[in-house]
């Protein structure tokens, strides 16, 4: 399957470096998220990092795949209130 190879990187969180595997289609969505939020890669990590309650790798899928799940609800509301032709 694409995508589902697992790269593992160096990132620096909370001053701290720090390595972990995810997938590399996990990569580029954290990568496109802090490049619209105008962050680092280890920005966004270090927020995401913050009052996690489990390992970094399973906080970062989860986090993407909410905010994947957010845009997904948000696009199909927009598309409701559309008028039709």
């Amino acid at each position: 399957m694409p995508g589902s190879s697992q790269t593992k990187r160096s990132v620096t969180v909370a001053g701290h470096r720090t390595s972990l595997s995810l997938e590399d289609i996990f990569w580029e969505e954290l990568k496109a998220w802090a490049a619209e939020e105008n962050l680092s890669l280890n920005a966004l990590v270090s927020q995401l990092d913050e009052g996690r309650q489990t390992n970094l790798s399973s906080c970062l899928r989860v986090a993407v795949l909410r905010r994947l799940q957010d845009r997904l609800a948000e696009q199909e509301a927009k598309a409701k209130r559309l008028p039709t032709a």
